[in-house]
């Protein structure tokens, strides 16, 4: 049975598994902040895939001292005449931290690439020197997950509607949101390559189906307990549904939305 022809979880029981969650990730943050640990967490996906309420969740009773959420805006004129990587790297964790990057520098192999903010020659580069990057982080101690949200057409149509008629989403809103169903072959293109070619064995990519917030949310939390090595995490809780979270390099690209 696929995902989206599971039962989906009712108010109540989500709830109830997301607080019993929530506090194993609160373990997790005690073993970082005691030992000086560094943790990275690296949201990617779809616009109106549900990062922003992903992280949400992660952060809700973690200490906003030592967790940060990384939302970086349109790049300075300082920036884009700077080597790309300065500005993420200046928001990487230090000891003790928890980074949660709702978006990162793999803008560059999707909004950026699509949208024409980045030419060929700027996206090769960053192709060639994302690995050394991202390996650099990984042999200094940084635990780096990285998850890619997805969704189908019809699911990010009707999100981006619900964008344009809730009220306290209208800070959402963007340009780019125009452009994101009229290039999803694109986006789509974009999101394979990058995918197929930054999936390092110390840096893999899992990807997520999202197109149920509530199945999304919980299974990435139980995905970052199994992942961050921590001894007074519940193990049974650690158990994140397959046909939810899927290794890319067990998947392959064709598990995820065309």
């Amino acid at each position: 049975m696929s995902s989206s022809q599971k039962k989906k979880i009712s108010k109540s029981e989500y709830k109830q598994q997301l607080r019993a969650l929530q506090i194993e990730l609160v373990k997790i943050q005690r073993q970082v902040i005691a030992h000086g640990e560094r943790v990275l967490i690296i949201f990617e996906g779809r616009d109106a895939a549900g990062k922003d309420g992903v992280i949400k969740r992660v952060r809700e009773h973690m200490s906003p001292r030592e967790t940060r959420v990384v939302a970086l805006g349109k790049p300075s004129d300082r920036d884009t005449r700077s080597w790309y990587f300065r500005r993420y790297s200046e928001q990487l964790p230090a000891d003790e931290e928890i980074a949660l990057f709702n978006r990162s520098w793999y803008n560059r192999a999707g909004v950026e690439r699509v949208m024409g903010f980045a030419d060929k020659e700027e996206v090769a580069d960053f192709f060639s020197n994302v690995a050394q990057f991202e390996e650099m982080l990984a042999r200094d101690g940084t635990t780096l997950l990285k998850y890619y949200l997805d969704i189908d057409r019809k699911e990010q149509a009707k999100r981006l509607k619900a964008r344009r008629t809730d009220p306290l989403k209208q800070w959402k809103i963007s340009p780019i949101d125009a452009a994101a169903l009229e290039k999803w072959n694109d986006y789509s293109n974009a999101r394979d390559e990058m995918l197929t070619r930054t999936d390092f064995a110390y840096a893999p990519w899992i990807a997520v189906r999202a197109n149920d917030k509530r199945a999304a949310r919980l299974n990435i939390i139980r995905h970052m307990l199994q992942s961050i090595a921590c001894q007074a995490v519940d193990q049974r809780l650690a158990r994140p549904d397959p046909s939810v979270i899927l290794p890319i390099a067990e998947v392959g690209i064709g598990g995820l939305a065309p």
